[in-house]
C-alpha cells in the first residue's frame, strides 16, 4: 500500500494518488511501491557531499548531469549531504529513499537499486530551486523483466539515438533491450567471415518499403553497426542497469542473409535474390537442412555471444513460411530422417542444433534462448525446458500454453504494446501501422497476468514493449510514438497491480513533461 501523511489525506480525503497534491509533489513514473509524502523540502547547496560505498555511489556521482545546479563531491561530510548505504533486506533491484529538511539517506539492494533511486531523485528533483520535496520511499520492481525492443532491421537509426532510446527506457526502470538487428530488409550488424552481411544485405535498394498498393521507392538505404559501435552500446548500457538481448531472426525473416550468400543460406541458389524492398513477411527463408547453413547460423551465435556478455539470446521464430522447404529435397529428406511430417519441426530441429552448440560452450558463453510464440505450432520437447517464449500474438493465451508446458514467459502483447502502431484516431497523426486505437491509456490499461493461477505465475518473467519500424525512419518519429506510451508500459512493468491508476499517472506524467524537454526528446502531447 502507499501511505500518505495526514495533511496530504486530510488534502486529498482519499488515499489514492490519482487526484491528490502527492501525485503532483512527488510526479515519479513507475510508481513506487510504498511512499509516503512528508511535510517540507531540501534546498540543496550548490555543492553536496556523496558517501557511501563506490558500488552504490557511484550511480549518482556518474551521472552528475542530471542534476543541473549542484556539484558532486565524495565526502563523508558537508551540508546537503546524500548518503548510500547496502540493504541486503530489499528486495533485487530495490531501493529505500529517506529525503527529510536536511539531507538524502539512499538504501539499496544492489547497484540497480542504487541506480533506480538516483532515477527517482531525478524525476523529484526541481532544478529551479535545488529542491526535493520530503519523502519516504520504499521501492522494487513487479516484474525482474521489463523490456523494450527495437526494430532496426527495416530502418537503422544510429548509435546516437540508440544511445537516447537506452536514456528513455532508463529513467523508466526498464532493465532489458532487445535489440532486433536482422530482417528480411536489412542486416545490421557485421560478422567476421562474412563481409557480404555489411557490404549487401546491409543495403537495399529502397527507403521507402513497398505496402500493398505502395510500391517502393528508389531510394538506396542501408547501414550497420561495427564491432566497435555495439561495444560501445553495450558499455552505454550496462551503466544504465540495461543488459541488451540480440536478436538474430532465423530462419525466417532472413532474406537480406539469403540475398547475401544464395549459395548457402537459400533453398533455390540457382534464382534472384535481392534484399527484400516490402514489408510483411516474405518465404525466402534459410535452407536448415544445408549443413553449410547451420554452420553460418553458429557463426553469427558466436559472434553474437562474443559481443552481448549476457545471458539470453534471441531466434526470432516468428512468421517463418515453410513452402521453400517443401519444394527442397534437402529439407524434405531431413524432415523425414527426424520422423516428422510437420515441416515445422524443421525449424524446431534447426534450433535444437543451435542449441546443441551453444550447451557445448563454457558456462559464461551459454545462453538461455528466446523465442516468439510460434515455436509453440512445432514440437517443441525437441528443445530444453529452459527456452523462454515471447507471446505477443494471441499473448495472453500463448503464454498460458508456454507457462503450463513448464516454459518461462515474457508478455509483449501486440495489441496494445506494439507501441510502433498510431496512438491517435487525429488526422493529423502520423501514418503509422494500426487505426489509432493504441492510445496512451489503452497501453495503459493492459493487465499483465489478468487471471493467471498462482501455480503459473512463476513462469512469467515480466513484460515488454516492442517497436517495429517499416513506417518509422527518423529518430523524431521513433520517439513521437515511443514517448509516453513506454512509461504506461514501464509502469506494468514495475509497480504492483493494485496500485495502478490511470488518472494518477497521467497527472504524475504531466508534472515530469518539462524533465522530457531538458533531456531533449520528441514525445506525443495528446492525452
Amino acid at each position: 500500500m502507499k501511505h500518505f501523511s495526514f495533511f496530504v489525506a486530510v488534502l486529498a480525503l482519499t488515499a489514492s494518488c490519482a487526484t491528490t497534491s502527492a501525485a503532483v509533489k512527488t510526479a515519479v513514473v513507475p510508481q513506487p511501491a510504498e511512499m509516503t509524502v512528508l511535510s517540507g523540502t531540501l534546498t540543496l547547496p550548490a555543492t553536496v557531499a556523496v558517501s557511501g560505498p563506490d558500488s552504490l555511489a557511484d550511480r549518482l556521482t556518474a551521472n552528475a548531469s542530471f542534476f543541473p545546479g549542484i556539484e558532486l563531491r565524495r565526502t563523508s561530510s558537508g551540508a546537503g549531504r546524500i548518503t548510500f548505504t547496502a540493504d541486503p533486506a530489499l528486495p533485487a533491484e530495490g531501493y529505500s529513499l529517506t529525503v527529510s529538511p536536511d539531507d538524502i539517506d539512499v538504501k539499496a539492494a544492489d547497484r540497480a537499486g542504487a541506480f533506480y533511486a538516483v532515477q527517482t531523485l531525478r524525476q523529484l528533483y526541481n532544478p529551479a530551486t535545488r529542491s526535493f520535496p520530503a519523502v519516504e520511499i520504499t521501492d522494487w520492481p513487479r516484474f525482474g523483466y521489463r523490456g523494450f525492443m527495437l526494430d532496426e532491421g527495416r530502418h537503422i537509426f544510429g548509435v546516437d539515438q540508440v544511445k537516447k532510446v537506452l536514456d528513455m527506457m532508463a529513467l523508466n526502470k526498464l532493465n532489458r533491450f532487445h535489440w532486433h538487428l536482422t530482417e528480411d530488409q536489412g542486416w545490421r550488424m557485421e560478422v567476421p567471415g562474412y563481409p557480404r552481411l555489411a557490404t549487401v544485405a546491409a543495403c537495399r535498394a529502397c527507403d521507402r518499403l513497398g505496402w500493398k498498393d505502395q510500391q517502393p521507392d528508389s531510394t538506396e538505404y542501408g547501414g550497420y553497426y561495427t564491432d566497435d559501435q555495439m561495444r560501445d552500446i553495450v558499455a552505454y548500457a550496462a551503466e544504465r542497469c540495461i543488459e541488451i538481448i540480440p536478436e538474430i531472426d532465423i530462419p525466417g525473416h532472413s532474406q537480406a542473409a539469403v540475398a547475401a550468400y544464395p549459395e548457402i543460406l537459400a533453398c533455390d541458389p540457382e534464382n534472384p535474390h535481392e534484399v527484400w524492398r516490402r514489408m510483411g513477411v516474405s518465404d525466402d527463408v534459410i535452407n536448415v537442412a544445408n549443413p553449410a547453413a547451420v554452420k553460418f547460423a553458429k557463426d553469427v551465435i558466436d559472434h553474437a555471444i562474443d559481443i552481448f556478455p549476457y545471458g539470453y539470446l534471441h531466434l526470432g521464430g516468428d512468421e517463418c513460411p515453410t513452402a521453400k522447404w517443401e519444394s527442397n529435397p534437402q529439407c524434405t529428406a531431413l524432415l523425414d530422417s527426424i520422423g516428422s511430417t510437420n515441416y515445422r519441426d524443421l525449424q524446431l530441429n534447426f534450433y535444437r542444433e543451435l542449441q546443441r552448440h551453444i550447451d557445448a560452450k563454457p558456462a559464461r558463453d551459454r545462453r538461455r534462448l528466446i523465442f516468439w510464440n510460434e515455436v509453440l505450432h512445432g514440437n517443441t520437447s525437441m528443445l530444453d525446458t529452459s527456452i523462454v517464449i515471447m507471446a505477443w500474438v494471441g499473448a495472453d493465451k500463448a503464454a498460458r500454453e508456454a507457462a503450463e508446458k513448464g516454459l518461462s514467459t515474457i508478455l509483449t502483447p501486440q495489441i496494445p504494446y506494439y507501441i510502433n502502431r498510431k496512438q491517435s484516431t487525429d488526422p493529423s497523426e502520423p501514418l503509422s501501422q494500426g487505426t489509432g486505437t493504441e492510445t496512451l491509456e489503452r497501453v495503459y490499461s493492459y493487465v499483465p497476468m489478468a487471471d493467471v493461477p498462482d501455480s503459473l505465475a512463476g513462469r512469467y518473467m515480466g513484460v515488454q514493449a516492442n517497436f517495429w519500424s517499416e513506417y518509422v525512419s527518423t529518430p523524431e518519429f521513433l520517439e513521437y510514438l515511443m514517448m509516453p506510451r513506454l512509461a504506461a508500459v514501464a509502469e506494468a512493468a514495475w509497480t504492483p497491480q493494485a496500485e495502478r491508476d490511470y488518472p494518477s499517472f497521467v497527472t504524475r506524467l504531466r508534472q515530469l513533461l518539462p524533465l522530457y524537454d531538458r533531456m531533449g526528446w520528441n514525445y506525443c502531447r495528446k492525452f
